[in-house]
């Protein structure tokens, strides 16, 4: 039941970053129509109107970092960060298990210690009332939120291999390298 629960969690973290490319895609897009459109009324009218979506740049920002947080953890699960396995493939299954604890151990710490100073950044953003400098003032702890949300799933996925591989099953990230092929 929890390891359904907590293959679900990776999946929507996967989901919601592909929702919010999206909305980057959305926001650059109507951006785009918006000038073309203001390139047109200036040949026809002779003078721009000067549409434009205020701060979309600063959304599409936004948008990327919650996009990135949120990805990291589904990423992981799937074998798609990137790894140096030249040492350790040519290992004793024992000795690389015991590095594989290792590497996840202090990921597991690495990223508890960043999911935890960021929540608090968030948290002062929000008692403080920060807002970004753009046109548009957006209150700074909904785009931090998308970031301690997605670093607190990737602390999740991480204790999750650490168990995992302490408990001496294979990881699941190992999953994607097979994928590759023998020449990777």
């Amino acid at each position: 039941m929890l390891r359904s629960a907590l293959d679900r969690l990776y999946l929507a973290s996967g989901w919601i970053a592909a929702g919010f490319l999206l909305a980057i895609f959305a926001v650059v897009l109507g951006q785009v129509l918006l000038n073309l459109t203001d390139v047109l009324l200036r040949w026809t009218l002779g003078r721009p109107v000067g549409l434009l979506i205020p701060s979309y740049a600063e959304f599409a920002g936004f948008f990327l970092g919650a996009a990135s947080f949120f990805a990291l953890a589904y990423t992981l699960k799937q074998g798609g960060h990137i790894r140096v396995t030249l040492v350790i493939q040519h290992l004793p299954a024992g000795l690389r298990r015991w590095i594989e604890v290792w590497c996840c151990g202090v990921g597991s710490a690495v990223s508890g210690y960043f999911t935890f100073w960021i929540a608090r950044l968030t948290e002062e953003s929000w008692r403080f009332g920060d807002v970004s400098y753009g046109l548009v003032p957006i209150p700074l702890w909904l785009p931090q939120l998308g970031m301690t949300l997605g670093a607190l799933v990737l602390t999740v996925a991480l204790l999750d291999e650490l168990q995992r591989v302490a408990r001496g099953k294979p990881p699941s990230y190992d999953q994607g390298e097979d994928l590759l092929g023998p020449n990777g």
